[in-house]
Parts: structure tokens; sequence; C-alpha cells
């Protein structure tokens, strides 16, 4: 707690000194470090009504419930629903007119001595807006980097003191809200892979935008979305599981794109310990595929969060520009075979010098990457608008002498061709179906699954315009 978290003491004392915030510190895993900031800096009776850190399971399992994982989003929600529900019970009718209770609360596992990997846990706050307003929530899943235990609770002191900051003074404003998580941290101390508002402070809020502003902000490299639009923490999701990912901008998801996922699934489901029920199906969209401009860009994110939702498909959100830190991240989640499904043109890309001018091994290091796992590329064919020739990946044209690695690849089984797929797909091309789309041209209603189409009617999303009834 010194000159290097001048924002952190800022924050702490104007919470201190703020006459109608008062609430609960519970903190398990990683010492009392959020509390200890508002006694650090002075005023603390101001803020702090208790704090507590029940360490030992069975003193948890007595206060919070029993839980089968003592650091997950379960024992967190417990914990604020516990903690707030008691301070609003014992001091309501005495200080409930003018004060805005909170319970902050965080479950960690941080390094020990026992388990020296990066620490992990969640985070939350549950929090009056006005008093006797019912409560909101913020939760979050974060990473701590740092290389000492004592470093990593260090930062989690000034991240908490961070979000109960934030919910008092940002809520207003959402993404600064987000923003500001970091203040006198840094991404190499601390990554945040999931956060969801709820409750009356946060009603107009989409929680998909504020995952998408998680990797705009470069809080994570990656989050991700339930096809139902929920929010989730993605080890809860891909841990030891078999995934099979597409990538795509999906502006819109054509025909062609879901015969390529369906076409590669299929493949994907006939490997050697990949089962049906167990194994993950994703869509991948990057950052660099939306639309410059927050407005253009979230609104048009939001519609293929809503088409993808349509078609069943949870969604990750990604910085990646190559497929090996694609292959990398998902690699830290599971041991299991990670399909990529591509076209034809993605294979050219992955064989591009141009792409990899930050590696000193170019295309070698890149595919050294890609395969050191268990990584197999199904690749959909193209047809040539020119000539009208179907390539496949076996044929394909390939700058020397990065066709011997394509041939090697294909040899050792790390590069499949999708063999069933409808030829009537390989001419449909996403932008003339976003420009038939926006002309008000109905003949892109047969270029899109019809799911797609009732949705982007429905909500009129990329630019719909309605056909003219002349041209039908």
């Amino acid at each position: 707690m010194d000159d290097a978290t001048p924002s952190t003491r800022r924050k702490a004392l104007a919470l201190n000194l703020d006459p109608m915030t008062y609430g609960v510190f519970a903190e398990a895993g990683g010492g009392q470090e959020v509390a200890r900031w508002f006694f650090e800096v002075g005023g603390a009776a101001g803020t702090v009504a208790k704090t507590i850190s029940a360490y030992d399971m069975a003193l948890g399992d007595a206060l919070y419930g029993h839980v089968q994982r003592y650091v997950s989003r379960q024992r967190l929600e417990a914990m604020l629903e516990h903690e707030f529900a008691q301070l609003a019970a014992q001091l309501g009718a005495r200080r409930g007119d003018a004060t805005t209770f909170f319970a902050f609360a965080d479950t960690v596992a941080t390094r020990s001595y026992r388990r020296p990997e990066n620490g992990r846990g969640w985070v939350g706050i549950r929090f009056q807006a006005r008093p006797h307003d019912a409560p909101s929530d913020i939760v979050l899943h974060i990473h701590l980097l740092d290389a000492t235990p004592a470093h990593q609770r260090e930062a989690l002191g000034v991240l908490g003191v961070n979000l109960i900051h934030g919910a008092f003074f940002t809520r207003d404003n959402p993404s600064a809200l987000i923003g500001s998580l970091m203040e006198d941290l840094s991404r190499a101390r601390v990554e945040i892979d999931m956060i969801k508002f709820s409750g009356p402070a946060f009603g107009s809020i989409d929680n998909r935008l504020m995952t998408l502003q998680l990797v705009e902000h470069g809080l994570t490299d990656a989050a991700m979305l339930a096809a139902n639009g929920e929010v989730v923490q993605p080890s809860d999701v891909l841990h030891k599981r078999p995934i099979l990912v597409e990538r795509g901008s999906f502006r819109p998801a054509t025909n062609l794109t879901l015969d390529l996922l369906e076409r590669a699934r299929e493949q994907f489901l006939s490997e050697p310990g990949v089962s049906g029920p167990d194994a993950m199906v994703l869509a991948e969209m990057t950052l660099r595929s939306l639309l410059p401009g927050d407005d253009a860009g979230h609104a048009d994110f939001l519609a293929r969060a809503d088409i993808l939702g349509a078609l069943g498909l949870d969604v990750l959100i990604s910085r990646f520009e190559a497929y090996h830190q694609l292959a990398d991240y998902l690699a830290a989640y599971t041991d299991r075979l990670i399909g990529i499904a591509v076209g034809l043109p993605s294979v050219r890309q992955i064989a591009d010098e141009r792409y990899y001018a930050d590696l000193p091994g170019g295309v070698l290091e890149a595919a050294g990457r890609l395969f050191k796992r268990s990584v197999k590329l199904y690749v959909y064919p193209t047809r040539d608008p020119v000539s009208g020739q179907i390539h496949s990946v076996e044929r394909a044209p390939l700058a020397p002498p990065w066709h011997h690695l394509r041939d090697l690849l294909l040899e050792i089984g790390r590069i499949e061709p999708i063999r069933r797929y409808d030829e009537r797909y390989l001419s449909i091309r996403t932008p003339e179906v976003r420009a038939r789309i926006e002309t008000g041209d109905d003949a892109w209603e047969t270029m899109v699954p019809a799911v797609v189409a009732d949705t982007i009617r429905t909500k009129r999303l990329f630019g719909y315009r309605a056909a003219h009834p002349a041209s039908r």
C-alpha cells in the first residue's frame, strides 16, 4: 500500500467519507486485503460494519451452505445473499432511511506451497443504489497472475476497492466502471474474463455488451456467451471437453457457414475419444471483425450475437489474430481434441508469411505452435469464382514451398478435408448476402438458414430493407 496505488487510496477514503455507504466484507482464500484498505486510509467506521474471513470449510458451510467447490460462483452468491440479508435485517430499522447497504465478497485460490499455479476466484458486490432499494449485483471471475502469493493478495485488494467504488460512483456508466477496475493494476497482474450486472441499478444493461467490453478494454483475451445470451465463465463450460470452433465474421451466418460447421462437426464426432454429449461447439468472433466506432460496432456485434443465439451456438469473443493463439487459449482449458473448422482461404492465410512478422520462425513457428497439442483443422472446399472449379485442400494451388507443409499436415492427420459438403453453397459470398439485405433484394433469404432469415427480418438487422412488392 504505497505510492504506486494512489487511486486506490483515494477511492477507499472517498467511500469511508461517504455518509451513506455502509457494509460487510466477507473474504475467503486471499486474506482480508480489500477490507484492509478501508482501515489503512482512515475513517473506516463510516464504511465497515463487519469483516469476516471464513477460512475453515466447515464454518463456511455452516454460514453459507454446502457447495461442491469453495472457489465457485455458487459460493460467492451464497456469501453475498447471506451477508447482505443479515446486514439489512439487523441495521435496517436503525439506519435504513439514510444508508445504502452493501455486501462485498470474494472467494479465491491464490498461489501457495501446495498450489503453485496462478490464482483465480470470484469477486462480487451486492448493494443498494438508494436507501430501501432492492439490491443490485456485480459479479466477476478473475485470474491473479503475480508470481507470489503476497502480490496476488495485494492485487485482489486493489481490484476489490475499484469494484466497490465503481458500484457507488460509476454505475451509471458501466463501460467506465469496467475500465476503472484495472486502475493501479495491469493486465500482467489481473485478468477479468467474466462480468455480470443485475438488479434495478442496471435494468437497461445488456450483459453481452459488457462481456464484449472486457475484451475491448483488454481485461481479457477472450470471453464467452452461452447460446441463450447468458454470460458464462469459460472454464465452467470448456473444462476437459473436446472443442470444435469455427472462426468467422458471421455478418450474417449463411448456409455455407452452417454447412461448414455441421460437416466439420460430423467428422469431429467420429474422432477417437470424442463423444457427442461431451463435445463443445463454438462460434468465435474476433475484435477485428467488428465495425469501427462504438455504437456501430456494438450494434453490429449484438446483431451477430442474436443470429448465433438463434442457431443455438455458444460464442467466444476474442482478441486473437493467429490460429495458434486460439489453440493456446483453448488448450489451457482442455487436454482433449481441439478442432478448428475453416474454409480453404483460411488455410492459405496460415501459410502466408505476412501474418507472422512478430514470430522469428515465421510460418514454421506458427504451424508448430498451432499443432503442438491435439489440434486438427477441418477444411471446407471453395469454388473458384472465375473458372467455377471446386478446389479442395489436397489439390488447391498453394505457393511453394508451403504446399510441402500442407502435404505433411495432411499425411499426419492434422488437416482433414471436409468431404460431405453441399456444392450449392460454394458460391455464397457474405458481402453479397449483406448487400442484398440492405437493398431489399429478397434473394438473400435463400442464402441463409430459415431461422437466420426470420431473425434478420424480425429484428431488422444488418440494415434490413423489406423487398418492394413488385420485386417479389
